[in-house]
């Protein structure tokens, strides 16, 4: 199936959701955008040609790691050819007429009320309902007429569905930012990804599995250090089928065809059970 638009973007989520928010920072703010309900559904609508590209967050200072897409993303392939950061600010959402003393509840993503606990303890009349999007949270309080509660939502999400924002950035550390990654298929990287200018700063993102024997990581580590290629993350994730084993997950700075990082890699692939590059790309604001 070809994609329905050579800019159509999936991502997890209502329309005004954070990811659409990094969709138009990667692709441009007039691409068109495709919301799933779930992680799954975004890389399911990517392999299938639904989309052409799929925006997924893969981590936040605050709540850490999305567990799930590092999973998806030895689980589908997809290269990653890109990167942006979103600044996490939350508002307060009402539908339009509705006074700040008649909200008894405030519906909106578990980890969105968790970043938003100081503003619920200065308010503690208030009850916290978790709903399993943000911005899905000022759709349905909108749509379903609710006069008495409240979402915590972008304040996108707040123009396209009509609400009025009531209280802006209520989140208790504005140190909050998530980083998503700009995933394509392989072929459409091949033909479409081209290198910027060479003084940008790349990452490259790999993924590999060691046997679960004394400094294993140690050495498979060193194969970075000795090249003097500076890691900026390392994640572990169970490897399923094999109880109490792990993948781990390495971001470092450089280009995968320097020297140094194809000396480094040849290193690991000498160590390891199993290795991938999962992409390569200019590194994010």
């Amino acid at each position: 199936m070809k994609p329905k638009s050579p800019a159509l973007i999936a991502f997890q989520g209502a329309r005004g959701a954070f990811s659409e928010e990094a969709a138009r920072k990667l692709v441009g703010a007039q691409t068109a955008v495709f919301p799933c309900e779930r992680f799954e559904d975004v890389f399911r609508s990517l392999k299938s040609g639904q989309v052409a590209g799929a925006v997924v967050p893969i981590e936040n200072t605050l709540a850490g790691s999305v567990h799930e897409n590092y999973d998806h993303l030895v689980n589908f392939e997809f290269p990653i050819v890109a990167e942006t950061s979103v600044r996490i600010v939350h508002n307060l959402i009402v539908r339009k007429g509705v006074p700040f003393s008649k909200i008894k509840r405030v519906f909106s993503h578990p980890v969105a009320l968790n970043q938003c606990l100081d503003f619920f303890a200065q308010n503690p009349q208030i009850e916290r309902i978790p709903f399993y999007d943000t911005a899905g949270s000022v759709k349905m309080i909108i749509e379903e007429g609710l006069g008495d509660a409240a979402a915590i939502a972008s304040s996108v999400a707040a123009e396209i569905y009509g609400g009025r924002i009531l209280r802006r950035s209520i989140e208790s550390d504005r140190q909050n930012f998530t980083r998503f990654f700009l995933l394509r298929t392989a072929p459409y990287a091949r033909r479409h990804i081209t290198p910027p200018a060479t003084h940008a700063t790349w990452k490259t993102s790999l993924v590999f599995s060691m046997h679960n024997v004394p400094g294993a990581l140690f050495r498979a580590l060193s194969a970075f250090a000795l090249r003097d290629l500076n890691m900026t993350k390392i994640e572990s994730r169970p490897l399923r089928g094999k109880p109490w084993e792990y993948l781990f997950y390495v971001d470092f700075l450089g280009r995968v065809d320097t020297p140094n990082a194809q000396n480094a890699l040849n290193h690991l692939r000498e160590l390891a059970d199993f290795m991938r590059v999962l992409g390569c790309y200019p590194k994010g604001a």
